[in-house]
């Protein structure tokens, strides 16, 4: 990504926006985040724009993904849990009627929208071979990204999969098959790169969402990518986690009294690993997929300075949930996966010792001790509450509007992303579809900060997956991991959640689990134990 002249004065014009999502990305992921893998390109936005420290997602893929679209708490947008419909509107697994997208807003609002990647919020496909026949069009139950607002989609409905051969795969409104050279990370920014260039060519401001499978499992990157990486962890998962939490310390993203989490307790000491060359193989290839997805965002950019709209385009980067823990057969995913390559050769699937991760034959993930590491110093995963699973890194450039940079410590939800792109865009959030009320965002717009200006969020911030509940109120937070109590921590003072104050706060904790209970009957949250017997 070269480096550009920043323009002193306003175009005029109405900013083009870009939300990329990364994929089961850590805090601690990138550099400018306190990561040893190589990201220059997200370093040097960050560099130009703006870091926060307290942005959280909503724990899982899906749930995060309908929030970010819409604005509104996950089960408000009907993805309250994943893509099964479990027979509510807030479970249904697809987005509700009653909601609109930032997509539909900025559509009639006359901008261009596309969607380049990862839909995963349009109910469940099946993506076996045995399975294409109802890789069909026009479910009601299955709406495409062309279904709620995006003029332009190519990418994988079903979520994640292969990189090699993502099944199924969509280009507008018909099936393709992957092609042999195909690899994910790189086509989704090669198909982004040519909506941009059709929407300045029609002279049009334009919306695209790049949502990259990167860094989600399987592990799957390119050989020259891996070689950069391979040896560099044979340190191992301990030493990563104190490295990445003393630069994180040192950036100013985090104070120096919050102590690091301890190793989680179902991950063994580095020093009693027997394989470390698969270990630090394995965590080579998912540095592998983040330095990858980095090099694309930097093609992006290139392009968007020689299309001369970079100056005016506002760039927002993100992850979904926290660093992901999941073995893979724990919940079958291994039998819902595309079974063969692009060549026809059988894929050896699972964490098998000794089998090297990266090509297309393989399918395995990075496991819990690693993801230990990408979230410190964080307690807990992808799934769960705690600042582990929720708290992700959040970028903004906008060099038209965004004259230096900054760090922001104030908490924010990924809802209020929606509200802030509507801001800036000077587009109204729709208040009806289809002639029947929609629900008003839930998020606050901080577009206020990009002038310099002071910004607080006013509501306090909610979040339930699977039973795992919680509430931030100021510097509070009481957190529950299903089926546990509530703990309560003082997040000025102890962001890593290593001090419980339950016992000695109880007025407390009953105010915000009152408050809590209230979120949960108005956003229509069930128990989830009645929603594990359906699932």
């Amino acid at each position: 990504m070269g480096d550009s002249t920043r323009s002193t004065e306003p175009s005029g014009k109405r900013p083009n926006i870009i939300l990329i999502l990364a994929d089961d990305m850590g805090f601690s992921d990138i550099g400018c985040y306190g990561s040893e893998i190589h990201t220059p390109n997200l370093d040097q936005l960050a560099g130009q724009g703006i870091r926060f420290t307290q942005m959280y997602n909503f724990a899982r893929c899906c749930p995060s993904r309908a929030a970010l679209l819409t604005g509104l708490y996950p089960h408000q947008a009907g993805v309250g849990h994943m893509v099964i419909n479990l027979g509510t509107p807030a479970y249904q697994g697809y987005l509700r009627e009653d909601c609109a997208t930032i997509a539909e807003s900025l559509q009639a609002s006359g901008y261009r929208t596309c969607l380049s990647g990862k839909w995963h919020v349009g109910g469940f496909w099946k993506r076996r071979p045995e399975h294409q026949h109802l890789w069909t069009f026009g479910d009601p139950t299955r709406p495409l990204p062309t279904d709620r607002g995006f003029e332009r989609f190519f990418g994988n409905p079903a979520g994640g999969g292969s990189y090699f051969n993502p099944r199924p795969l969509i280009d507008q409104d018909r099936i393709i098959t992957p092609q042999p050279g195909f690899y994910g990370t790189d086509d989704y920014t090669e198909q982004g790169i040519r909506m941009i260039e059709e929407s300045v060519t029609e002279g049009k401001p334009f919306f695209l969402h790049l949502c990259y499978n990167a860094p989600h499992w399987p592990l799957h990157a390119l050989p020259e990518d891996i070689a950069r990486y391979q040896g560099k962890y044979r340190k191992g998962w301990d030493v990563l986690r104190t490295e990445r939490h003393e630069k994180l310390k040192g950036m100013g993203l985090l104070d120096k009294r919050w102590l690091i989490s301890p190793r989680d307790e179902h991950a063994p000491a580095w020093d009693t690993v027997k394989d470390k060359d698969w270990e630090d193989a394995r965590m080579a290839v998912y540095a592998a997929q983040v330095d990858r997805m980095d090099q694309n965002i930097g093609r992006l950019v290139d392009r968007l300075r020689e299309l001369g709209v970079y100056e005016n385009t506002m760039i927002v980067f993100l992850s979904d949930n926290g660093g992901c823990a999941e073995y893979l057969r724990e919940n079958g995913q291994l039998e819902r996966e595309w079974p063969v390559t692009l060549e026809g050769l059988p894929v050896r699937a699972g964490n098998i010792p000794g089998l090297m991760p990266g090509a297309a034959d393989t399918f395995m993930s990075y496991d819990l001790p690693w993801a230990n590491a990408s979230n410190s110093p964080f307690r807990l995963f992808k799934h769960w509450v705690h600042e582990g699973g929720i708290a992700t890194p959040l970028i903004v450039s906008f060099p038209e509007r965004i004259k230096s940079s900054a760090v922001i410590h104030q908490p924010c939800l990924v809802i209020d992303i929606a509200a802030t792109i509507l801001d800036v865009a000077g587009a109204a959030p729709l208040t009806e579809r289809n002639g029947k009320p929609l629900q008003p965002l839930e998020g606050e717009s901080f577009a206020d900060l990009f002038t310099g200006k002071s910004w607080q969020r006013q509501q306090s911030l909610f979040w339930e997956h699977e039973g795992n509940r919680a509430v931030r109120h100021e510097n509070w937070k009481l957190v529950s991991k299903y089926p546990g109590d509530w703990e309560l921590y003082d997040m000025e003072q102890d962001r890593t959640e290593l001090n419980d104050m339950s016992s000695r706060y109880p007025d407390l904790v009953r105010k915000l689990s009152g408050w809590y209970s209230d979120w949960a009957a108005r956003c229509e949250v069930l128990p989830w134990e009645k929603i594990a017997i359906k699932h």
